[in-house]
């Protein structure tokens, strides 16, 4: 195991996505030493360790069991467990170390579970600092007077999936399939692309 861990961090000093996925083949999702390197590298701004530590978070089904234990809707779950994916991609720089990673996801679960909830039992549009992230990017996308002009805003690898999901309305598989990329990929250049446009959209190239 450290000598997988000595790989994956000389891949993420190089940036090497390829070569970082490689050094983690045959390791549980759920590992939490990988998901501790992956965090604290994303939290230093390392773009491959962000993208690898959504993609394992999403394949471990650790946050859709978090969001389970509060909610028996699947619609519900899955729109938590995108918009817990998307606050761990936005707040990953928050992270500090100093419990687990999935004690910290669990926290950032929780929050988008009241958050869904508040919206259910709200009579009235809640003001955008008030909805969840998903539903503060759609919002701010309705809203712009270009459609491009937050889209032309993203890298490529990931306006493409963010075209196909929020504005052609195709499942995660779809996307997954046209764009020739795995299911967890996909997700993972989803939420942060949406994290990117939520931000104020800053080429993760610049953040490297």
């Amino acid at each position: 195991m450290q000598e997988q861990l000595s790989d994956l961090g000389e891949a993420l000093d190089e940036g090497d996505g390829t070569t970082a996925r490689t050094a983690l083949q045959g390791v549980p999702a759920t590992d939490e030493a990988v998901l501790q390197e992956l965090a604290l590298r994303a939290a230093e701004g390392s773009d491959v360790a962000t993208e690898l530590l959504l993609e394992r978070l999403d394949e471990s089904g650790v946050v859709r069991r978090f969001a389970r234990a509060a909610l028996f809707d699947d619609g519900a779950i899955d729109d938590v467990s995108q918009d817990t994916l998307i606050s761990v991609a936005s707040s990953i720089g928050s992270f500090r170390g100093d419990s687990k990673v999935t004690t910290w996801v669990h926290r950032i679960v929780r929050n988008r579970v009241v958050d869904h909830l508040r919206r259910q039992r709200a009579t009235a549009p809640l003001p955008p600092d008030d909805l969840a992230p998903s539903a503060r990017i759609s919002s701010m996308i309705a809203t712009r007077a270009t459609v491009r002009e937050v889209l032309a805003a993203l890298p490529d690898l990931y306006r493409e999936p963010v075209v196909l999901r929020d504005l052609e309305g195709l499942p995660y598989a779809e996307i997954a399939e046209r764009l020739d990329r795995s299911l967890g990929t996909v997700k993972s250049q989803i939420a942060r692309g949406r994290a990117m446009v939520a931000s104020g959209v800053t080429d993760p190239q610049e953040d490297a």
